[in-house]
């Protein structure tokens, strides 16, 4: 097995990359419900088992081997189970509460949840970045204004969604020799919107009238923040730490903001600018702070 020195800095760019990119899906998945008049549970489904589908079309298209080592399928099914956990609990706290309070716990919860995993090895550097950013957070989205039961009920749903996150983090910073990225994320997320499909069908539903808005919206959430962001993601994790993973995770929200700003005409205010500020401190901390690592080189 040959090794690759993969720079951290290489793996920071990655994983900038994805939460960016990540920024793009909630206008994008607004803008499909909106268009199919499709519920969120439904729009999580097609988002996993979209992006999915176009990334294992790909790869039986440029003849790429399908993983045969149970280690591999075992890391697939675990990447599948966890994203439709991740995006079926998150979408249900905002179905529960609003899309404050569900991004405020499941993006804020991750990190803290992942340094409470790796207490031993933070540094830091790392809790100080996890701490701006979970502050820069909070005055980014906005405190929540529900009722008690709604924030208890939506909370617990977020929590869930931000540890299926983290843990599927942490399972992609060891990456496994003969598994690839976009392996991981084509067919982990195909399996994951395949257990996601009967729940939507059976709730909320999953028909929608085809037409070119629709279709285009529904290619456009499946490649640009699904298949393409989430390949970045596990490549990143080949370099950087699950902190940094989760602490970078944050540029979602603060992209999705300034986008809003941008074509919604939402308007962010002197605490939101400041959150906004303080995020951006925050992902520059624990990027510098990523020690580089070696990677195995994964077989075809």
């Amino acid at each position: 097995m040959s090794i690759v020195r993969t720079t951290a800095v290489s793996g920071v760019s990655f994983l900038v990359m994805a939460g960016v990119l990540w920024g793009t899906g909630g206008l994008l998945g607004r803008m499909l419900a909106d268009a199919a008049g499709l519920s969120s549970l439904a729009v999580a489904a097609y988002r996993l088992a979209v992006g999915g589908l176009l990334i294992v079309g790909y790869l039986l298209v440029s003849g790429r081997r399908v993983p045969r080592h149970p280690a591999a399928w075992r890391r697939i099914t675990a990447t599948g189970t966890l994203a439709a956990l991740f995006q079926g609990c998150y979408f249900t706290a905002v179905s529960l509460t609003s899309v404050s309070l569900a991004t405020l716990v499941t993006i804020g919860s991750a990190p803290v949840l992942v340094l409470l995993v790796r207490r031993r090895t933070a540094e830091r550097r790392q809790v100080g970045a996890v701490v701006l950013a979970l502050l820069g957070l909070g005055l980014l989205v906005g405190l929540p204004a529900d009722g008690p039961g709604a924030v208890l009920a939506g909370s617990a749903f977020a929590v869930l969604a931000g540890a299926g996150f983290a843990v599927m983090t942490v399972l992609a910073s060891r990456p496994i020799p003969g598994l690839d990225d976009m392996s991981t994320t084509g067919l982990g997320f195909t399996f994951g919107g395949a257990l996601l499909v009967p729940l939507a069908g059976a709730t909320s539903g999953l028909g929608f009238v085809p037409d070119v808005r629709t279709v285009g919206l529904l290619v456009a959430l499946g490649v640009v923040p699904t298949a393409v962001a989430y390949t970045c993601y596990f490549r990143g994790l080949r370099s950087a730490s699950a902190t940094v993973g989760v602490v970078m995770a944050l540029l979602e929200p603060l992209t999705a903001a300034v986008l809003a700003a941008l074509l919604l005409g939402d308007r962010l205010g002197a605490v939101g600018v400041t959150g906004a500020v303080l995020l951006g401190a925050a992902v520059i901390l624990a990027g510098r702070g990523n020690p580089d690592r070696p990677v195995p080189e994964p077989s075809a």
